[in-house]
């Protein structure tokens, strides 16, 4: 499938639309079928122990997700989480970035439905698996 944004462009909508939230993410790669994007985890990703928090994970799946339906679609603000489940297996390594390899499994009219690998920066076992589904506004004209 041919995509709609690439990683400049979506990297601009991120600043421009959530940037809020857009300083923590980084896109480090971006083909048809994955979006690779980091979290660079700060003091304000970790809980008590060093590690990164929960919620901080949920935010990689939630973002990495979200820029894989857009680089597909186009711009499409509206589009919401409808449902995530998320499997924490490892405990993430202190000080590392976290990457997320995320990839769309089904890209349909009304929902779509993805799946996140995430892991510390420089490791091979994942720390944890998300799966996630978002509901597609419908086409305004």
């Amino acid at each position: 499938m041919k995509l709609k944004m690439d990683v400049l462009a979506l990297q601009d909508f991120l600043r421009t639309d959530f940037p809020q939230v857009s300083s923590d993410f980084v896109i480090d790669g971006l083909t048809a079928d994955l979006l690779r994007v980091r979290l660079k985890t700060r003091d304000n990703h970790l809980r008590p122990g060093g590690t990164v928090s929960g919620p901080s994970m949920f935010a990689l799946a939630d973002v990495g997700v979200y820029l894989a339906i857009l680089a597909r679609l186009g711009p499409v603000a509206l589009a919401v989480t409808t449902s995530c489940s998320i499997d924490f297996m490892r405990k993430p390594r202190a000080g590392q970035d976290l990457i997320g390899e995320t990839r769309l499994l089904k890209l349909g009219r009304v929902l779509a439905v993805g799946d996140v690998l995430m892991f510390s920066e420089g490791e091979n076992q994942p720390v944890a698996r998300a799966s996630l589904t978002y509901s597609i506004p419908p086409e305004r004209g």
